[in-house]
């Protein structure tokens, strides 16, 4: 058996690969270790795990040449001979899986364990390409954010990345969903939990979110992205949402983690805009945290604007949660600035910054409309930013993005509302912009006039796409939504 691995191993690091460090990582079938082999572009003088836990779960690593033991110092494991061209190492998965939170709601043959955890790499400047091979044992399957380079099996490269937080690496037998780029859907690991999951029902809803998403310039922002769906089971958060936590993660790619209430029905999962949230992410890079107002404002923008064009809303509930939202925000730290409040941290003043920016975002989307009779629209700068620059492999700043959308029109937009807004105390005042939309407020609930200056633009906003592959995903969605209300 042991001849076996050496030449499957052997075979793996022939393959070419040019400056690449080369990685086989073997999975149990019971999920209890995982075997690794690396083989590095040129001899490096230490290897490193980027979790400050990461040395706990480690049960061994030695030069895979002289089979001298790696001496480890924190994070950091280093070659009694100086520099090593190749390791071998045994991570404890069990034990890694235990540590995390993430894991208590799933049945035992499903874990999440980042590799943050489990991937050692060297400390050089100038990092040449990670490929990583899985061989996983009988029946269990892998999903990790990173890019394939083989149209079958378990081979990635490891893309760079902003590394926003520790992406998720699942090991297990779960539902694994391909990508299907034409219908805009991305990658869906669907973990298995102790209890009964609808599994075809969550997968749908997944997939039908996705579709919302790419109601904004008609396709998915970025169909290589990974959707983990982890249940939470009865050790879930105090939460009475479906979807308790989610998350976008770029770390060698782009994750969404959505964390679900098996128990609750599918309807709820429908009504419920945390998904359509963290899928708006991807329209945008990821931002500086001092910029987060932005990043954040946009997601909430576009998360009520696109389940409107979806039929999930009806259009006076869209703007009804929008109004209702700028009003948390005016009444959130009056005294601080979008900028500021960022640099506070969501504790500190979170509806001011999850609502600074979607107020902005809206009057951005009124601007391009109007100017252009209906040409342009924030749709179409976000589409033309993503076909520049997306997924982007390090963090940006609002000014950096702001700058760039403004160099997709002719008159600059962003940038002057971030001059006006971006450091200004305070809440911009949206009763004059509703007053030309044709939003009235009475007693804190929303109306909708037709003979505004700009109704016109209000419902093209949120006015599903005329495209006959948007419609048709549209009816598809709101058939099933009626199969599924039948007693």
């Amino acid at each position: 058996m042991r001849t076996i691995i050496i030449y499957i191993i052997a075979a793996v690091f022939c393959a070419p690969a040019a400056a690449a460090h080369q990685y086989v990582v073997r999975i149990d079938a019971g999920l209890e270790t995982l075997r690794v082999s690396a083989r590095f572009a040129s001899p490096v003088d230490a290897v490193r795990a980027r979790h400050r836990t990461a040395g706990r779960f480690l049960l061994e690593a030695a030069d895979c040449e002289t089979g001298l033991p790696l001496e480890r110092r924190g994070r950091t494991l280093t070659s009694p001979q100086g520099t090593t061209s190749c390791i071998d190492y045994v991570v404890d998965l069990r034990s890694a899986a235990a540590a995390e939170r993430r894991n208590e709601g799933l049945a035992p043959d499903n874990v999440v364990v980042s590799p943050a955890v489990w991937l050692w790499q060297p400390k050089t400047a100038a990092q040449p390409r990670v490929i990583v091979r899985f061989l996983p044992g009988d029946g269990i399957d892998v999903s990790v954010p990173w890019k394939a380079v083989e149209a079958a099996g378990h081979t990635y490269e490891i893309p760079p990345s902003p590394r926003s937080a520790r992406a998720p690496a699942a090991f297990g037998r779960f539902i694994h969903v391909r990508a299907e780029p034409s219908a805009g859907t991305p990658r869906i690991a669907l973990l298995r939990s102790r209890g009964d999951v609808d599994d075809d029902a969550i997968i749908g809803w997944v997939r039908d979110t996705a579709g919302y998403v790419s109601l904004a310039y008609g396709r998915f922002p970025n169909p290589g992205a990974q959707v983990v769906v982890m249940p939470v089971g009865r050790n879930g958060w105090k939460s009475d949402s479906p979807v308790p936590f989610g998350r976008v993660v770029r770390d060698g790619g782009e994750s969404i983690e959505l964390f679900v209430d098996e128990r609750r029905p599918i309807e709820d999962f429908y009504d419920d805009w945390t998904a359509t949230h963290e899928f708006s992410h991807l329209m945008l890079p990821f931002l500086r945290s001092s910029h987060r107002w932005i990043s954040e404002g946009f997601a909430q923008y576009y998360q009520n604007v696109l389940l409107a064009r979806a039929g999930r809303y009806e259009v006076q509930r869209a703007w009804q949660k929008l109004y209702e939202g700028f009003e948390r925000g005016r009444k959130s730290r009056p005294e601080l600035s979008p900028n500021e409040a960022s640099r506070r941290g969501v504790g500190a003043a979170t509806m001011k910054i999850y609502w600074s920016g979607a107020l902005l975002a809206l009057m951005a989307d009124v601007e391009l409309r109007q100017r252009s009779a209906g040409r342009e629209s924030l749709d179409d700068v976000l589409d033309r930013l993503q076909r520049c620059c997306l997924p982007a492999a390090e963090p940006w700043t609002g000014p950096q993005l702001f700058e760039k959308l403004d160099s997709f029109v002719e008159e600059p937009v962003f940038m002057p509302l971030y001059r006006q807004y971006a450091d200004k105390e305070g809440f911009p005042d949206v009763a004059p912009l509703f007053r030309r939309l044709g939003i009235d407020i009475e007693d804190g609930r929303v109306a909708l006039r037709d003979d505004a200056e700009l109704a016109p633009v209000r419902d093209a906003i949120t006015r599903s796409p005329a495209g006959a592959g948007a419609r048709a995903f549209i009816d598809r969605s709101k058939a099933q939504q009626a199969k599924r209300s039948e007693p």
